[in-house]
């Protein structure tokens, strides 16, 4: 008889704690949506954070939630981002096509040097003395952190120890842009043809002192320039690329070839 009770109260405490655990796995659960599986498929899976969310699935979650949209994806193609556009049941709009651009290209024969450098190849780490190991302070340091940040392979470094773009591989995600202690690098649209390849702020002579293709602020190409897309801000010429229509006059009278050209094979003229 002693046995009994503590069976039966146990037995009673099994049966109602079971019954609230079927109570709240119903009310608690989280539906999976089903979409979720198939917009992730279609995505790059490259998890470059780009979007600014926590990976591709991040990605995933937040466009179904409503909080993102499709285009925030750098590295889809058209087609793909039709495609998830329309598992959510929305018009993808038209992306142009960005790709990064560096703004320099003194490299290591057109600037000089200020001190021997012997530690880590490390833009990072080299910018932290002095500003790196060239005269020039806003210049390329040369160590590749850009090409070693890219997830898609589309940086490398050439002869000169600058960094080149692989256009058909940028994706325009911004690693380069993020992590270049410069701030080298921004995102222009493809279809542009030229670029003020310099960021140095400082007075012509002094730039020429240090390097031989570097802006010296002679303001030639604002006054060559129709459509007003180019000035000289802070010792630097700035093009603005949303007026900017492609006509060169800024590269055909620069002095120093601080504007560069794209060729045809999509590099760009040093």
């Amino acid at each position: 008889m002693n046995i009994i009770v503590p069976v039966l109260t146990l037995s009673g405490l099994g049966v109602a704690f079971g019954v609230g655990l079927a109570i709240a796995a119903k009310k608690l659960c989280v539906v999976s949506d089903p979409r979720l599986e198939e917009i992730y498929a279609k995505l790059p899976g490259a998890n470059c954070g780009a979007c600014g969310m926590p990976g591709c699935m991040g990605f995933a979650e937040a466009l179904i939630q409503g909080t993102c949209t499709v285009e925030r994806c750098a590295v889809m193609q058209d087609e793909e981002r039709a495609e998830v556009a329309g598992i959510l049941g929305v018009e993808a709009k038209i992306k142009v096509k960005l790709v990064a651009v560096l703004h320099c290209h003194g490299g290591n024969q057109r600037v000089k040097d200020k001190y021997i450098y012997t530690g880590a190849r490390d833009c990072i780490l080299a910018h932290l003395v002095e500003g790196g190991p060239k005269e020039c302070f806003y210049g390329c340091v040369g160590y590749g952190d850009c090409a070693r940040a890219c997830p898609f392979g589309a940086i490398t470094m050439n002869e000169e120890d600058l960094p080149v773009v692989n256009e058909n591989k940028c994706t325009a995600c911004g690693a380069c842009v993020a992590i270049c202690p410069k701030k080298l690098f921004s995102l222009v649209s493809v279809s542009k043809t030229y670029a003020v390849r310099c960021k140095s702020l400082d007075f012509g002579k002094k730039v020429l002192d240090v390097c031989s293709v570097g802006c010296i602020a002679c303001r030639k190409c604002e006054k060559a320039c129709p459509t007003g897309a180019i000035k000289v801000i802070n010792n630097l010429a700035v093009i603005d690329y949303t007026i900017c229509d492609n006509r060169g006059e800024c590269f055909k009278v620069c002095p120093t070839k601080s504007i560069a050209k794209k060729k045809e094979d999509k590099a760009w003229e040093s």
